[in-house]
């Protein structure tokens, strides 16, 4: 969850956004060394007064200049690229959710079962409970297992919308005729919000989505009132 002055991501809840946090992090400290490195040539150029008039050019210095910054290149872009794999990788997924984007509101679908799906719209303010968050809350969560890959397949009705969970490390883009796929694993117990993260009309920003990360006895128990209530 994210909370005031905060700098950073939110909490890694899944190992695809550990990985991304890790990442981040190290791509971070290279941008800083990479900085503070100008900016020790800059000062120096300004504040001093020596001169050298006899190195016209430097095969060594421009062989430097132009091996290292390919290596810090590629320092960069292979573990780019194996998170990126990571992330569209697949592999067989426990449970299948269609989730559907709709002005303004989104309604998901367990393919895995007969009869179970929902709608699920935004709390309106006057109807929070105490401890609620404003403009995050839905009606009816969407409720998988913990420690289970779930594959969601995301689709729009209308317009563009994009289904995004920040601390579950997943965002994908709703097009309507169009079935995307992303999927991700809930590494532990917990309640983790996003909101449609592509702007879609005039209630673009009431359009929250929940995500209830849940042991798998109590998910099996959800899903049966689900069913019965269906």
């Amino acid at each position: 969850m994210a909370h005031p002055s905060q700098l950073g991501f939110q909490d890694a809840a899944s190992p695809v956004m550990e990985e991304l946090l890790h990442f981040h992090d190290h791509a971070l400290m290279i941008v800083l060394l990479i900085s503070t490195f100008v900016l020790y040539i800059m000062i120096a150029m300004v504040t001093t007064k020596l001169t050298n008039k006899y190195i016209l050019d430097s095969q060594e210095i421009e062989i430097i200049w132009t091996v290292l910054p390919a290596v810090i290149l590629i320092l960069i872009a292979l573990p780019s690229l194996r998170i990126l794999y990571l992330m569209d990788e697949i592999n067989n997924p426990h449970l299948t959710i269609k989730a559907m984007g709709h002005q303004w509101y989104w309604s998901y679908e367990y393919t895995d079962y007969d009869d179970l799906g929902f709608d699920s719209y935004m709390i309106p303010t006057q109807d929070l409970s105490p401890g609620q968050f404003r403009l995050l809350e839905a009606d009816h969560r969407m409720v998988v297992p913990v420690d289970s890959p779930i594959r969601v397949l995301v689709s729009a009705e209308d317009v563009l919308h994009s289904w995004a969970v920040p601390a579950l490390g997943v965002k994908m883009d709703a097009v309507p005729g169009r079935l995307n796929q992303t999927a991700f694993i809930a590494s532990r117990p917990g309640v983790y919000y996003g909101q449609c993260s592509e702007i879609c009309g005039a209630n673009h920003s009431f359009m929250p989505i929940v995500v209830e990360a849940v042991p798998l006895e109590h998910f099996e128990n959800w899903s049966s009132l689900m069913l019965q209530d269906n």
